[in-house]
């Protein structure tokens, strides 16, 4: 309850301030050349019941996207505690290779999608001290197998390492440090590190300590565990624009956002929930209008949060409606 007390004031302070900054400075000037990317889940595409390579494929070749922020999990390649598997992974940073696509590589112990730590079944029981080093041991397998790939442009570094979401330890900001000091270190070609953190509970000046890119994300219609109802984020898109200008200012640090909304996200897992209630949270119109905030938080980097689902709209629900929408954004 500690934490979501925190949550709920820092949200009010925020709402006031940047409400009063509005209001004194109008809107955010809108982006000149926006990128537009996407995020890609094996697991959670393969939890969707498609064909992972199939959809990996289609997002390249028939939406068109150029830029895809690849998530590895922990648990998918170390499976066993000295046993590794990469054949999956090389043929996705091959397939990229192939069709000039870039790759914002997402690595760690904390990655995207539920429960956000993908610990192997054989690590969870490891001392704080043990467990460490097996996540430093799998972080320099990733990069020594993957600093060769003229489709790796950059790292991400664990996943909203200072946000209390996930089935996850505690954040020890020494251990992430430690975790930046050794992709670089192993990194010859000094690709930039991306540190994320939570778009709307942040002043993200944690994440700019530590990246030479602070990633956030932008969500505005979701289930609320604690109201037991749908929230709508009440941020105007200065929100956004203000603080990304804050960090260039304080840290000379670009700011993009690596989870821009782009599907449901309601009181059960994606999988379990029914497409009348996924509807509640994300259909077409919403799909535009989350756009359209985007571009006007003066950011010029997003990567939808989503379009593994709208090739499950397209394929098993027949509803391409978002998908070819989407396609007119990658054109």
């Amino acid at each position: 309850m500690k934490i979501v007390t925190k949550i709920i004031a820092m949200v009010i302070l925020f709402v006031f301030l940047f409400l009063v900054l509005w209001f004194f400075l109008g809107s955010a000037p809108k982006a000149k050349n926006i990128l537009w990317g996407v995020n890609f889940s094996q697991k959670h595409t393969e939890n969707l019941k498609l064909d992972w390579k199939e959809t990996y494929l289609a997002m390249m070749e028939d939406l068109g996207a150029k830029n895809i922020k690849l998530t590895v999990d922990w648990d998918w390649v170390n499976g066993e505690r000295d046993g590794y598997f990469f054949d999956d992974v090389d043929w996705q940073i091959r397939e990229a290779e192939e069709h000039d696509v870039n790759i914002l590589l997402s690595i760690g112990m904390k990655t995207s999608r539920w429960p956000e730590c993908h610990i192997p079944s054989w690590a969870k029981d490891l001392s704080k001290d043990e467990r460490e080093a097996e996540v430093l041991k799998y972080l320099e397998k990733m990069v020594l197998r993957y600093r060769g790939s003229s489709a790796v442009t950059s790292w991400q570094v664990e996943n909203e390492p200072f946000f209390p979401f996930g089935e996850c330890p505690p954040t020890d900001e020494k251990f992430l440090a430690q975790e930046v000091e050794l992709v670089k270190s192993l990194d010859s070609k000094k690709r930039p590190i991306i540190i994320s953190d939570t778009g709307e509970f942040s002043l993200w000046f944690k994440a700019a300590k530590y990246g030479d890119i602070v990633g956030n994300t932008l969500y505005k219609k979701v289930w609320s565990k604690e109201a037991g109802n749908y929230f709508y984020a009440p941020f105007p898109p200065l929100f956004y624009y203000l603080k990304a200008q804050l960090v260039r200012a304080v840290f000379h640090k670009p700011v993009e956002c690596g989870e821009l909304q782009a599907e449901p996200w309601g009181p059960e897992l994606l999988y379990d929930l029914p497409l009348s209630e996924q509807e509640k949270t994300m259909d077409l119109e919403r799909f535009k209008k989350n756009v359209e905030f985007a571009e006007r938080t003066g950011l010029d980097t997003f990567y939808f949060w989503g379009n593994e689902w709208w090739y499950w709209l397209k394929e098993k629900q027949n509803q391409p409606e978002i998908w070819n929408e989407a396609k007119k954004l990658f054109k």
